[in-house]
């Protein structure tokens, strides 16, 4: 049986799906992916059924009619994985910020080294950034600053989307009460982990910005976080963990 799962939402990505799949097939520990389409007009949807005659039983493809948001795509992506028998599940981007080559050095802090939450921190020695504008570098890390503040978290990269959970950890958090759906959907996840009193490491990674596709930041998704932190810090007072 392989123990960990790749998450990889998609939302018009044709021009990267096939690159960052074989990448992924590619490392020496064996993984699983899991694609979560959101009805992409460009039909990347259609390019991974093809995909799945070259990699049977090891891609699977859960389509959804319509775009609701990252937040929702994952959490209908770990839904999917719980049900099966992973015991780890990562999240990772299908445009190449992420490396797929640090699968493994994430997969190692979890099951070897006694992570419940490895997180591909961009920021944890230094600023590990390329290709970004200064603008966005400058937005990133004074947004991960701030929710380390409000929240008490000893995190450097709280914003980050490249993690590796143990089952464990997603079987404790209630997924039906995820309530962000952008970018504070990692903020949110990484602070119930927290309040669940998991252990959360951070693993130094270099962060590219994507060479094809748009990317889906806006500022809606900013806002979104920037007020959810005070909010997801008020209600914990007030909830049970």
């Amino acid at each position: 049986m392989i123990d960990a799962i790749v998450i990889i939402p998609t939302f018009n990505e044709i021009e990267n799906i096939e690159a960052i799949l074989k990448a992924v097939f590619s490392q020496e520990k064996t993984f699983h992916v899991l694609v979560v389409d959101d009805n992409s007009p460009d039909l990347t949807a259609n390019k991974v059924k093809e995909l799945q005659n070259i990699y049977p039983g090891q891609l699977f493809l859960l389509e959804r009619s319509e775009k609701k948001g990252l937040g929702a795509a994952y959490v209908a992506g770990f839904k999917w994985c719980l049900a099966r028998e992973y015991a780890y599940i990562f999240e990772m981007d299908a445009d190449f910020s992420h490396n797929p080559n640090d699968l493994v050095r994430l997969y190692q802090a979890c099951h070897n080294n006694h992570a419940d939450v490895a997180i591909g921190s961009r920021y944890v020695t230094g600023v590990n950034v390329v290709n970004w504008p200064m603008s966005r570098i400058l937005l990133s890390f004074c947004a991960s600053k701030y929710v380390r503040l409000i929240t008490r978290m000893k995190i450097h990269d709280t914003t980050a989307g490249f993690v590796c959970y143990k089952r464990r950890v997603l079987e404790a958090i209630n997924l039906d009460r995820i309530k962000f759906v952008g970018y504070a959907f990692q903020i949110e996840m990484k602070f119930k982990a927290h309040l669940k009193g998991f252990n959360i490491v951070e693993v130094p990674v270099i962060f590219t910005d994507r060479k094809k596709g748009k990317s889906k930041m806006s500022g809606g998704i900013i806002s979104e976080a920037i007020l959810g932190v005070i909010s997801m810090k008020v209600n914990s007072f007030f909830r049970k963990k």
